[in-house]
């Protein structure tokens, strides 16, 4: 009942939004009904419900733990876009998926590739390629500020403000392991600065033909830094081609010496250990906004491979995607391996 009169009451919403909105409404509408009902019975409904009230209190409780358990998680922006709904062949989790021939720029496979959302960590990948193009030395030592420390998502780094470590270091932590001070310690010790640093992102941005990418900061953090799956794969296309981003992003681990204790670190992606895959370069990332993202070179049936997939839905689906389409190449012809659904204009 008070759905649908919130249905008439409220202005038009995106079908995606008011799914949003409906679940949030149903979990308290049956407390409003009820509320309006005992109003409406008078006194002797008050009567009987002094007589039941342990009862009804320890009911409400119950209700209490229901509308917890009942509370819809954050959505992604993909989600909210109502991107999801879009099935494909491969019955990925990906909202947004993009499987592109690197030598022939042939598209083997595409979902939502023209869609503009947030990248997450994924940025991470432009903060390496302006690191790696300015060849500023590697051995420097770098110390991690208290501007380094992220105050927009509160993640945890293991990297405390007062740390030392040579810029080679923080390069590879954040490639390898998405360490979120060591990006922005490098931007922040950029020449010129932090705004001198994304002004190049975007300027490398555009001379790749990324039109639709923008960055506001070196980590992923903000859901502002945005791209498509195209862009992506013209960003992945030009950082494979740094032979020290390739090392560092597939490097399975990173010990480091911090003062008088060693870190050790472990790449993000679990594939580049698998023996059935060639990765030449990949970056993960996520917040709750991206949703899980991944972007790899690889070879799959003899074909050198630009993957990318945004806005996946589940802590290992991105994984299980990759896997998707590996197994998919290998099974199907060449001639034959190609195919594409939902386009949406970001």
């Amino acid at each position: 009942m008070l759905t649908d009169l919130l249905r008439k009451a409220m202005p038009p919403l995106k079908s995606a939004a008011l799914s949003l909105v409906i679940p949030c409404l149903m979990v308290f509408a049956p407390q409003v009904e009820a509320k309006q009902k005992s109003q409406a019975d008078g006194q002797k409904k008050m009567v009987v419900a002094a007589k039941v009230k342990p009862a009804a209190s320890k009911a409400r409780k119950g209700s209490r733990v229901r509308q917890l358990a009942e509370v819809p998680a954050k959505a992604s922006f993909g989600q909210l876009a109502g991107l999801h709904s879009a099935s494909d062949p491969l019955d990925l989790r990906s909202s947004v998926a993009l499987v592109v021939d690197q030598d022939t720029q042939e598209v083997l496979f595409r979902k939502n590739d023209q869609v503009i959302l947030p990248i997450a960590s994924l940025t991470k990948l432009m903060t390496g390629l302006v690191m790696a193009e300015a060849k500023l030395p590697l051995h420097e030592m770098i110390t991690i500020s208290q501007e380094d420390v992220d105050t927009e998502k509160g993640s945890f780094s293991r990297l405390a403000v007062g740390t030392q470590l040579p810029r080679g270091d923080l390069l590879h932590l954040a490639l390898m392991s998405s360490e979120n001070r060591a990006a922005h310690a490098l931007g922040r010790t950029f020449p010129g600065g932090l705004n001198a640093f994304v002004f190049r992102m975007n300027e490398r941005a555009q001379s790749l033909g990324m039109r639709d990418t923008r960055y506001s900061e070196p980590t992923g953090l903000s859901s502002r830094n945005q791209s498509s799956a195209n862009d992506l794969a013209l960003l992945v296309a030009a950082a494979y081609k740094e032979s020290m981003l390739r090392e560092l992003s597939t490097s399975h681990g990173r010990e480091v010496d911090v003062g008088r204790r060693t870190l050790k670190y472990k790449n993000t992606n679990r594939l580049v250990k698998s023996p059935e895959w060639e990765i030449g370069l990949q970056k993960t990332g996520y917040i709750t906004e991206a949703g899980q993202c991944l972007v790899m070179q690889t070879k799959v049936a003899g074909r050198k491979l630009i993957m990318v997939f945004l806005d996946s839905a589940g802590k290992l689906s991105r994984i299980g995607d990759a896997e998707r389409v590996r197994k998919w190449l290998e099974t199907t012809p060449i001639s034959r391996a190609s195919a594409s659904t939902g386009s949406h204009n970001g």
